[in-house]
């Protein structure tokens, strides 16, 4: 079938007769909608169908002409294995006989566990492998299970049992160790001058990778025995890969070769947790490939033994291509659900770092930069509610005659982008740290590089206490320890929070703009989403983040509201948004006058994920969404409140509302996108001074849209941070805002 699903899409699903969306998908400028019509009522299409016709009234008046779906109807036939496939159609096996792994998307219709229970019992009969343990959202369960196109075709049952069927995906190999330059008096001499947090109330980072071998010098002080877990017995919690106590030694000391050159004394004030993910022996019995499920056992294993410590978690893992573009899978799906604390109606959120995923391949980095933004973000980085952290590069000093890939502060050659992403999914990466850059060669080709690494852990100290490591695998370890510093300093504060903190004070550098932002005009919008696709919203500064200077100022806010609402009768709607009064010091500004200054916001909560493949009409993944907006220099507050309702109700209807104020780097049509949301306004301090309030209203989502699932009335967290900046302005902003601010409301850290 082709024609405006959003329109017509609804008229596919009778909840009262069992009829039932499964999936939508476009291929070749169609659209295909697969639908489940429970035995005996097919007589409904041809009903339908039969009023179109006729062009009949209904009894009340009411007119029952169904152009809007039969209009778009091409064709109807039974549905085939290859309707329920919704993965990258070459993925899809040629040959019928072929043996390979599956993610199998149930629906959950009346009784979750009976169509769990018969789609078991017949992949039984048909020699079909159902491993242990499912993802469950709320209209999906997601099975991974081990069949040929054969095996899934012989049966009308089990496909009858299935809304879509996706690949299972394959985890990305890890780099290789260089041979280090270092000797082991190096790690002799840092531990001597370390100082080690205590266990029992440091934050922790809790990597998820193939273990850590904790009897490294280094790591022993941080990483107790207790805090040493895995997700199945039989893997043991050592690491024989290398790639866990490679990040381990990054997250606890950021680059070694910087730590090693100093000669400072070392106060580290977090420790480590380790959750082995992945099997050392290369195994391939399909247990290691329920990515999702594990990720879910690995979160469990360590909160289970210190369920009230705090803790960023820290995944390095991710699929070796970027086929899914943005869309939601069952793997990012999970670690969403982890972070919302979905299971436990959000009462203890999570902080995600997750890797984006490298590009691997010597050939693709012959084309640098256009490689970049070709390779997708791997999964499980697409998540919503997760910090995704790809790579810059500061590394360029080689020996006289020898030149880098990159140029300093420019973009990783091995960072992944989004820039082919749909463009409504997530602006990704969030972030950029260190991951080293390569060596170019016109003879070999680009080529790593012991000068263009970092240095961390080895996981044999005996044989050599320290190694090589490059890549976004790198940069993700470096800004789990920034977020671990940041706990550390503000203990009260939120995992959101703690995530807007890290964003808010990331910038870009030159480098990166002149790759990614036109050089021959003024920037537009577009220009800029370009740029934030490639490499976020910059590179953090942990000082930054951790306090203001005298000529700017930051502010936190964490607060709760209840988007959407539901009176008896009706369907939900709206119900609350947030109004904050920003204490600018007014007149201070009014007297800069035409001075430049800027604002940053910056919006982080964390949604409640829904994953299907069913279109966005209704269907949405996010369980809700928030946005934001200031108030104009030529508004008054009835007028600002005003114009963010009718922003409200443009979201609600789905219309696109331009009214942009172009002073904003991003605008509101592309600062929205997934869950954490920040853009800059630019501008004269006279006009700042009269941009007083800052309004948080709701936006559209599936605690909305799917009343029947009853989440409507749940409250929404957010972290709200706006900064104010004066360059080259000799006036103490911070001390001005501070004495308005009463002492009672000063947190003292």
């Amino acid at each position: 079938m082709s024609g405006d699903f959003a329109k017509s899409g609804s008229l596919f699903q009778d909840f009262p007769k069992g009829i039932e969306l499964l999936n939508y998908k476009e291929e070749g400028g169609q659209g295909f909608a697969t639908v489940f019509v429970p035995d005996g009522k097919l007589d409904y299409f041809e009903k339908v169908i039969v009023e179109y016709l006729n062009d009949r009234k209904g009894a009340q008046g009411q007119s029952l002409d169904h152009k809007a779906l039969i209009n778009t109807i091409q064709s109807i036939h039974v549905a085939q294995l290859e309707a329920l496939w919704t993965d990258d159609p070459e993925l899809l096996p040629i040959d019928d006989d072929e043996l390979i792994w599956w993610e199998a998307w149930l629906p959950v219709r009346e009784n979750r566990e009976a169509t769990v229970a018969t789609f078991t019992m017949v992949a039984e009969m048909l020699s079909i492998r159902v491993l242990d343990g499912a993802l469950r959202f709320p209209e999906r369960t997601i099975l991974l299970i081990q069949s040929s196109k054969a095996q899934l075709q012989s049966s009308v049952l089990a496909l009858n049992c299935i809304a879509e069927l996706r690949r299972a995906k394959e985890t990305a190999d890890f780099f290789d160790s260089f041979t280090p330059a270092e000797q082991h008096q190096w790690a002799e001499e840092l531990l001597e001058r370390t100082t080690f947090a205590a266990p029992e109330n440091a934050p922790h980072v809790c990597i998820i990778d193939t273990g850590v071998n904790h009897g490294h010098p280094l790591l022993a002080p941080a990483l107790t025995i207790l805090d040493l877990h895995t997700i199945e017995p039989d893997w043991g919690i050592d690491d024989r890969n290398g790639h866990g106590t490679n990040m381990a030694g990054l997250a606890l000391y950021g680059d070694l070769s910087n730590t090693l050159r100093s000669a400072d004394p070392l106060v580290i004030g977090h420790r480590l947790e380790s959750v082995k993910l992945l099997p050392c022996n290369g195994a391939n019995t399909g247990d290691e490939k329920q990515y999702g499920v594990n990720t879910v056992e690995a979160v469990a294993r360590s909160e289970i033994t210190a369920p009230f410590r705090a803790r960023v978690f820290s995944m390095a893992v991710t699929t070796i291509d970027g086929r899914d573009r943005g869309r939601p899978s069952s793997w990012s799906s999970a670690l969403d659900r982890l972070a919302s604390d979905a299971d436990d109606q959000g009462a203890t959120p999570r902080l995600f770092v997750v890797s984006a995923g490298n590009i691997r391949n010597p050939t693709d980095w012959a084309a640098y930069p256009e490689s970049n933004t070709l390779m997708g973000i791997c999964d499980p980085a697409q998540s919503w509610n997760a910090l995704t952290v790809g790579a810059f590069t500061d590394l360029v000093e080689l020996p006289h005659g020898l030149n880098a890939v990159a140029e300093q502060g420019a973009l990783s050659p091995f960072s992944t982008t989004s820039q082919t992403w749909v463009n409504y999914y997530p602006l990704k990466p969030d972030v950029l740290f260190e991951g080293g850059n390569l060596i170019h060669d016109d003879l070999m080709g680009p080529a790593t590089a012991g000068e263009l690494s970092l240095l961390t852990t080895h996981h044999l100290p005996v044989e050599r206490p320290l190694t090589l490591v490059t890549a976004t695998s790198a940069a993700t370890s470096l800004c789990s320890r920034m977020a671990a510093q940041l706990m550390a300093t503000y203990p009260q504060l939120w995992p959101e929070s703690i995530r807007a903190l890290i964003v808010h004070s990331a910038e870009w550098t030159d480098a990166m703009k002149n790759m990614f932002l036109p050089v021959d005009r003024s920037p537009t919008k577009q220009d800029y989403e370009h740029l934030v696709r490639h490499c976020g919203f910059g590179v953090p500064s942990l000082g930054k983040a951790m306090w203001s200077a005298s000529n700017s100022l930051t502010l936190a806010v964490e607060d709760t509201l209840h988007p959407f609402k539901k009176l008896k009768g009706k369907d939900p709607s709206p119900r609350e948004m947030h109004l904050h009064e920003l204490p600018w010091p007014k007149d201070e500004l009014e007297a800069l006058g035409a001075t430049p200054v800027e604002m940053t916001v910056t919006l982080s909560y964390f949604i409640e994920p829904n994953p299907s493949s069913r279109g966005r009409s209704r269907y949405r993944y996010e369980s809700h969404g928030l946005r934001f907006d200031v108030k104009r220099p030529t508004e008054d507050i009835a007028r600002f409140k005003a114009r963010i309702n009718a922003a409200a109700l443009d979201d609600e209807s789905g219309t696109s509302n331009r009214d942009n104020d172009p002073a904003w780097t991003l605008g509101k049509q592309k600062r929205h996108r997934g869950s954490l949301h920040q853009d800059t306004w630019k501008g004269t301090a006279a006009e700042l001074a009269s941009r007083g309030y800052l309004a948080v209203y709701p936006s559209l989502g599936w605690w909305k849209t799917r009343a029947s699932l009853a989440r409507y009335d749940t409250p929404a967290r957010y972290a709200l941070i706006i900064s104010i900046k004066a360059p080259e302005v000799d006036i103490d902003i911070y001390d001005i805002v501070a004495a308005k601010i009463a002492p009672e409301n000063i947190i003292q850290v």
